[in-house]
């Protein structure tokens, strides 16, 4: 309906809601009409009818800029010194249009953002930004990737509902077309992980670990660890790559040498971590190698190589519960069998009190696949070791029982684990463990295995002598490196080294002290290369002579030349050795990495 002949109304001065700044007021006949300065359409517009079905309006208004009018109006009945919860109203200078317009809001995606943490939205301006649609295109992107949503939700009904009533203006993309964004999204963040990395001044270390999903589908995933330039430790996943079950050692080498290559950090490697399942020495050997060949890795790859050091003692404990797998199993039924009937239970509580059982822990099976839990089942059982014998006696259908000798074992077994546990709680107990606390307590183990490979009982001596010759394929490829570790922790230095390696080398132990000497100053000859240039030219002798002194110059040739040669020979002071000269510190003190 046209409305070109109505004559407008005078606008009053003030008017009481600002809504009126998008309609404007007509009169035809007796009638006033509010007309929609955006799509033009005609709503009453007497005082009688108020405001409310003109602020609905605008809300629904498609051909009206994105301006929020619940939060144009809420923000408008408040002072303007009153900050709200998610806005801030501004105040424009005179002559400026009075329309307060949401700005978009940025939200800083953390990845270490805590479930039930509240994410801190900051304050937003009411400005004069209007709708982006490619900024909430990103963000329904990084939403979706942040929170693993399919990306077919984009074409889900109910989806499409919820954002057309929260913003009509926003167009609604297929799922191609999110995939697109959410791979925009990953190499803009990669180009951010390869910047920061290669603007490190020391290098990296590679942690090379397989996953499995339960579908028994395979990944491959690479992550970066280094120190940043505020000294803290940092950690990235470079890569995350879905394996076929027909990759053979050598894809699977080429695979990761090429994964290392495509960011570029070949010539910044200091060492690769392998986990458990990289068991064939041909694929570590094939990768190092291929390094080599670019650059020589620090102490001629000698520190290239190091295995997970969890994944190494859980493979040693796994050949102590082997062998005494029969005994475990007997316990295990044991104990099904006490707890298979009140009445059982009931016998056997009363056992435990004539015999003189205080223990408060009840009897409990195993996870097999768990052997720290096999363990707390055998240390509980051994516990109720005299009710259990005696329950033979009450009882003719326990056919389970132990004998005294499979008792011992039992008992020897569990002493052995309980070190192993105590070592892998001290690893696990750690958010971020740092290697100089690895030294020590693998070095216990050492020396625990050589105590017990001395056993006069030939069931002891030969499961610990299985489980030595496993630790000793670890500790040839590990060593060194954990001893370096540990000496550049201030509290331990060269006296741990020289602390453990007679109680394992016996005689022998001066030799190797040096190698681990050597070996430190070795790399730290070739980190100082690296960050240390001298100049030479200032500190030849006789450079600073005056050109006047001739004569006293030429006199004084042959000291310099003799000077020269003798000093090459003179040792320096460096920074390692004033580090190592000075004392230790307290055992107790509390380092912070």
């Amino acid at each position: 309906m046209e409305i070109s002949n109505d004559s407008p109304v005078k606008k009053p001065k003030r008017l009481t809601s600002i809504v009126w700044n998008h309609f404007e007021r007509v009169k035809k006949a007796d009638i006033c009409y509010a007309v929609c300065v955006h799509c033009k359409k005609k709503l009453s517009g007497s005082s009688n009818s108020g405001t409310t079905h003109l602020r609905n309006h605008l809300i629904r208004c498609l051909k009206r800029s994105n301006y929020d009018v619940s939060q144009i109006l809420a923000a408008k009945r408040k002072r303007k010194e009153t900050t709200l919860a998610v806005a801030t109203v501004v105040d424009y200078e005179e002559g400026q249009r009075k329309e307060e317009i949401i700005t978009p809001l940025n939200i800083k995606y953390e990845h270490d953002q805590k479930k039930d943490e509240p994410i801190n939205l900051g304050t937003i301006n009411l400005g004069s930004a209007k709708f982006d649609q490619e900024r909430s295109r990103l963000d329904l992107a990084r939403m979706i990737m942040l929170h693993g949503y399919p990306l077919d939700m984009v074409e889900h009904v109910g989806f499409k509902i919820f954002v057309k009533n929260l913003q009509p203006l926003f167009e609604i993309m297929t799922n191609n077309a999110v995939e697109l964004d959410c791979m925009t999204i990953y190499g803009k963040e990669k180009q951010k992980v390869y910047e920061t990395i290669h603007a490190l001044h020391g290098r990296i270390s590679l942690a090379v670990d397989m996953w499995a999903s339960p579908e028994n589908a395979g990944y491959l995933c690479l992550t970066a660890n280094y120190v940043d330039e505020d000294w803290k430790l940092q950690k990235k996943i470079l890569n995350f790559i879905t394996l076929d079950v027909s990759h053979t050692d050598d894809i699977l080498s080429e695979i990761i040498i090429k994964c290392v290559m495509d960011w570029d950090v070949d010539r910044m490697l200091f060492a690769m971590t392998f986990d458990d399942f990289f068991t064939n020495d041909d694929i570590v050997f094939k990768i190092k190698e291929w390094f080599s060949q670019n650059k020589p890795l620090l102490k001629n790859s000698q520190l290239f190589d190091v295995r997970c050091a969890t994944h190494v003692l859980k493979s040693i404990v796994s050949d102590a519960m082997e062998a005494v797998q029969d005994v475990t199993h007997k316990i295990r039924e044991s104990i099904r069998y006490v707890r298979s009937s009140r009445a059982t239970q009931g016998k056997f509580n009363e056992i435990a009190q004539q015999v003189g059982i205080t223990s408060q822990k009840c009897l409990f099976t195993d996870c097999s696949m768990r052997w720290n839990s096999t363990y707390l089942m055998l240390e509980t059982a051994l516990e109720y070791r005299g009710a259990l014998s005696v329950l033979q006696e009450h009882d003719a259908s326990y056919t389970m029982a132990l004998s005294e000798r499979e008792w011992e074992w039992a008992n020897s077994v569990t002493g052995y684990m309980k070190l192993f546990v105590e070592v892998t709680n001290v690893f696990s107990g750690n958010k971020y463990p740092t290697a100089n606390i690895y030294f020590p307590e693998i070095c216990d183990i050492h020396v625990q295995l050589i105590e017990w490979c001395k056993s006069p009982d030939d069931f002891v001596s030969s499961m610990a002598l299985k489980m030595k010759s496993k630790f000793d394929k670890y500790w040839s490829k590990c060593n060194l490196a954990l001893a370096i570790a540990a000496i550049l922790d201030p509290r331990f230095k060269m006296k741990l080294i020289e602390y453990y390696y007679p109680q394992i080398y016996g005689d022998d132990a001066p030799n190797h002290i040096k190698e681990v000497f050597d070996g430190i100053k070795e790399l730290f000859n070739e980190y100082s290369v690296c960050s240390t240039s001298l100049d030479q030219d200032s500190d030849r002798p006789g450079s600073s002579l005056s050109s006047t002194s001739n004569g006293i110059r030429d006199r004084l040739r042959g000291f310099d030349k003799f000077l020269h040669e003798t000093s090459q020979n003179q040792s320096i002071t460096s920074d390692l050795d004033k580090y190592l000269e000075e004392p230790v510190f307290p055992r107790n003190y509390d380092l912070t990495y």
